[in-house]
């Protein structure tokens, strides 16, 4: 079933979580919420406003949008998965590379990131509007966390919907900037930005945000760290390579262990398990997305369900490519690299276990582990600072294999920055990085086949390469212009 946007929803505000679901039993997006609040009286109490704040994480974490379906969507577009049970439902056109304006997951997901960024919209009118209500401080903290938020949703939508960066220096078309709250259809028409526009917004975003977030938070929200590492990750993908050592510096320590000189008492922990077995707000979390029970998105929205095997709850729908990133000796029989064990080997296929709990699937979503952030900071200093770009890379992989010694060639001038990459597939796999690594490096999709179909190989900017923008847009909005 395919899911059509309520055009009087697409950017609706509401207090409760909007719900995108994939049930062929109901479309919940023509249900308007019991807890619904007129507009005016939304931010009328501390205790609302910091409701609405809380709504702006909750349409974030929506199944469709960082809930799951988007950092599947980012991996299965690669080549370390392979489709195990052909349905449409749940990627199968994704991972074949033969999305139109009108596939689930092309209208799912734009609706979703533009109802979550209308939230964050909403919040820094509204909190602007009652200011009095708040402290200062208070108020400041709020609207940076719309604004944190607003960035990442921005920078999401460029991932799918729009050529990347190292194509043109940002001069194609990126996607509309709504940047006021819509809470009528009077603001639909709106033409697409470039995506040097967006890649604009999301930076000064995200730099009006850092100074005003909480210094240390818990990592279910955003704090000033968390501003800093979504920077390295965007400048990362804009090739200024720089500027991810400048942000960076403010936090990761010059020396080995790495750890967070500033803000939340950052780094890596001391064994990658726990960062996937409860533990999701450790000190390697700079963002992650709760779920429970009674807030967990349905069935065929979780990473588990996708990806676990079936005894553990999961519906074993994509498993590992043998030919993948599952090749490499971190992942063979011998190795006693700790990441072989977010894998589990049943019948002839291997699948990816690092989300293992079963329906209703409450592992909380990673959104910016420090991981990451190391390794973002080595591939910026590859060139600059090899010395600290091999001791960040010794870091990552001496967590999960503390005697393993990389091998000369591998850390020659010509080989590291490979090397890293490599690095980052093992570390972050499964956590929606490969389609975005894969397009900022201006590479091509590898072809791929299994039981169940084959993907064709899409070269760079080809057809294909990026997604087609939302078939629903299309229809409400004038001035938009198609991929």
């Amino acid at each position: 079933m395919k899911i059509k946007l309520n055009n009087k929803l697409k950017y609706l505000f509401i207090a409760a979580p909007i719900v995108f679901a994939t049930s062929c039993k109901k479309d919940f997006l023509n249900t308007s919420p019991d807890t619904a609040l007129p507009i005016e009286d939304a931010f009328s109490t501390p205790a609302r406003i910091l409701s609405q704040v809380n709504g702006i994480y909750a349409g974030v974490k929506s199944g469709q949008f960082y809930g799951g379906r988007y950092l599947i969507y980012n991996d299965i577009r690669g080549e370390d998965f392979i489709v195990n049970k052909p349905n449409g439902v749940t990627g199968l056109d994704t991972w074949r590379f033969n999305v139109t304006s009108g596939t689930n997951e092309v209208v799912n997901l734009w609706g979703a990131i533009y109802a979550a960024v209308n939230r964050a919209n909403l919040v820094i009118e509204g909190v602007a509007a009652n200011a009095s209500i708040l402290t200062p401080a208070v108020a400041k903290q709020y609207v940076a966390e719309a604004k944190f938020s607003r960035a990442l949703c921005y920078y999401s939508l460029l991932q799918l919907y729009a050529k990347p960066y190292v194509t043109d220096n940002g001069a194609s078309l990126g996607v509309p900037l709504r940047l006021k709250g819509e809470k009528d259809l009077t603001g639909n028409d709106l033409k697409r930005s470039t995506v040097a526009e967006v890649y604009t917004q999301i930076l000064k975003d995200l730099n009006e945000a850092e100074p005003d977030l909480a210094l240390t938070l818990a990592a279910t929200r955003a704090s000033r760290n968390t501003a800093i590492g979504l920077k390295t990750r965007v400048y990362l993908s804009m090739g200024n390579l720089a500027s991810v050592v400048t942000e960076a510096n403010k936090i990761v320590s010059p020396t080995a262990p790495f750890t967070a000189t500033s803000g939340v008492a950052n780094k890596l922990e001391t064994n990658i398990a726990t960062v996937f077995a409860g533990s999701y707000v450790g000190n390697e979390a700079m963002l992650s997305l709760p779920m429970a029970d009674l807030d967990a998105p349905g069935t065929q929205n979780q990473l588990a369900y996708y990806y676990n095997v079936e005894s553990a709850g999961g519906n074993q729908e994509f498993f590992l490519n043998p030919t993948g990133i599952l090749a490499n000796a971190a992942f063979a029989s011998a190795s006693t690299d700790a990441r072989k064990g977010l894998t589990a080997v049943v019948g002839t296929n291997t699948w990816l276990t690092k989300f293992k709990k079963p329906s209703p699937y409450t592992d909380y979503i990673p959104v910016i582990r420090y991981a990451e952030v190391l390794l973002n900071l080595a591939e910026a200093t590859v060139t600059s600072d090899p010395v600290r770009s091999i001791a960040l890379l010794t870091a990552v992989r001496q967590r999960s294999n503390p005697g393993y010694v990389f091998p000369a060639t591998d850390l020659l001038p010509a080989n590291l920055k490979n090397t890293i990459l490599t690095e980052r597939r093992i570390e972050l796999l499964g956590e929606g990085f490969r389609s975005p690594d894969v397009m900022r490096l201006g590479l091509g999709f590898t072809a791929k086949s299994g039981t169940q179909g084959s993907a064709p190989a899409i070269p760079f900017n080809t057809a294909g390469y990026i997604w087609p923008i939302s078939s629903t847009e299309v229809q409400n909005n004038k001035l938009i212009v198609q991929n």
